[in-house]
């Protein structure tokens, strides 16, 4: 199994003032310690689970592209774009250009969006839910196709592109992985079966029975249901002096025998680093071998 890092908090010690520099030692560290993954929210404000929406947030893609350049083995995407915060064909560009600039290490994670009052706030676009999902699957076809060889228009329902030209493409061959976010039974994990490279879930008692969904989609859809890489999202904290690794460890094991391939979460005091120190001596070596 592998482990992902997700930022999801940039209200650190130093504050703004050397946030740049926090963050590159975090994500040096992260990359050092083993992660596979290094991911931050596509969110502007911050959410209500993780604290007040006035504690600090950068914006996703710009953030990116600066992990990308103080990186150079870990795997960077938005956990998860979206959807309605840009247009597809910008989108798609925008995670090329992170593909091309980091030498092949981009993804595309995204969903259907679901946080109303930073949109509003924004006064960003935030159509009802319906709306959301079918412009998620266009905005996953658009994608897509600026990702290929060609670049026909594209008429959709919600967006019609005359020329979906994308160049340099992606590196990565056929195209950036995506990742959707979510576990909606009818409309998520149909769209993971139909588009996706990887499908994410809530660490919880019911990842067996939505990977059982998926695995019904896949065969409705004709996919290869071993295709799909299966995560989870969930806590990793290993405790002041690695106390909770044993713990983890065991959840991990457990989902492992589900299928899950990668465990991906927010580390509690990270910009510290001695989290990341306890993980990767401990969690990620023992993980790789579940």
């Amino acid at each position: 199994m592998h482990i992902g890092l997700h930022i999801s908090d940039f209200t650190w010690s130093g504050g703004p003032d050397t946030l740049a520099r926090d963050l590159t030692r975090v994500a040096a560290a992260a990359e050092d310690a083993g992660f596979a993954k290094l991911s931050v929210m596509d969110h502007l404000w911050q959410i209500a689970m993780v604290g007040p929406p006035e504690h600090d947030m950068l914006e996703a893609y710009t953030t990116l592209g600066y992990l990308a350049a103080r990186t150079s083995r870990i795997e960077l995407l938005a956990w998860v774009s979206a959807v309605v915060y840009r247009e597809p064909g910008l989108l798609a560009k925008l995670v090329a250009t992170l593909d091309v600039l980091s030498e092949g290490r981009a993804a595309l994670g995204i969903g259907a969006a679901w946080f109303e009052d930073e949109a509003r706030g924004l006064g960003l676009n935030f159509p009802p839910t319906a709306e959301r999902f079918e412009r998620l699957e266009e905005a996953l076809q658009i994608c897509l196709q600026m990702w290929s060889d060609s670049d026909a228009p594209y008429q959709g329902r919600h967006y019609q592109l005359e020329r979906t030209l994308g160049v340099p493409r992606p590196l990565r061959r056929p195209h950036p992985p995506i990742l959707i976010g979510g576990s909606g039974e009818k409309k998520t994990l149909r769209l993971v079966a139909q588009y996706a490279q990887a499908c994410n879930l809530f660490n919880g008692p019911e990842v067996e029975h939505k990977l059982d969904v998926l695995r019904r989609h896949c065969a409705d859809v004709g996919r290869d249901y071993d295709e799909i890489e299966k995560t989870v999202i969930g806590p990793l904290d290993p405790g002041p002096g690695g106390e909770k690794v044993d713990e983890l460890l065991a959840d991990m094991r457990h989902l492992a025998t589900l299928g899950i391939t990668h465990y991906h979460g927010s580390v509690p005091g990270v910009e510290t680093l001695r989290p990341l120190e306890l993980l990767g001596e401990r969690l990620i070596p023992a993980a790789a071998a579940l």
